[in-house]
């Protein structure tokens, strides 16, 4: 007999057993691609539970993640609001980026977001941008509920920081 040359991906096709390689990438492709889709959805449900425990006001509240950028959808209470759902999605492990979509009832003037580096502090935050450290309590009453102690921010955090009336 000897040695006979045969096209090696082709047996699945005309006997319809196996897969092609082809065939198995794809297959493996869609189910990695399933895979992140489920957990982007469970990782946008955490999300509005916690925007929900923290009593943020937000009408039809609609998060949508794809990939490491979030997408807010929804009608906020007013702008203090709505910068904190920005805080709290923003903030999240694996969030680079937030498309902020959000429409806003009670109009108000915008605040100024800080990221946080090391060796901040509230006090020293507040110096920055007021002239006076003593003024800390207006940044860490304008980030409540998501932080809860003026001593507990982190490097890389983004804060809101009011205007002073």
């Amino acid at each position: 007999m000897g040695i006979f040359s045969f096209i090696k991906d082709a047996g699945a096709k005309v006997f319809g057993i196996g897969k092609t390689e082809a065939e198995e990438a794809t297959e493996a492709a869609n189910e990695v691609a399933a895979a992140k889709l489920k957990l982007e959805t469970a990782a946008a449900k955490n999300l509005k539970e916690t925007i929900t425990s923290l009593q943020l006001q937000v009408d039809d509240l609609n998060i949508f993640i794809n990939d490491d950028n979030a997408t807010i959808t929804g009608a906020a209470y007013n702008q203090a609001t709505k910068e904190k759902v920005v805080l709290v999605v923003g903030n999240s492990n694996g969030i680079a980026t937030v498309d902020d979509q959000m429409t806003v009832e009670n109009v108000e003037p915008e605040a100024q977001f800080h990221t946080v580096v090391s060796g901040d502090t509230l006090g020293k935050i507040a110096k920055h941008y007021y002239g006076n450290a003593m003024k800390y309590p207006v940044i860490f009453e304008a980030n409540k509920p998501m932080l809860t102690d003026p001593d507990k921010i982190y490097p890389g955090q983004a804060l809101r920081i009011p205007a002073l009336d």
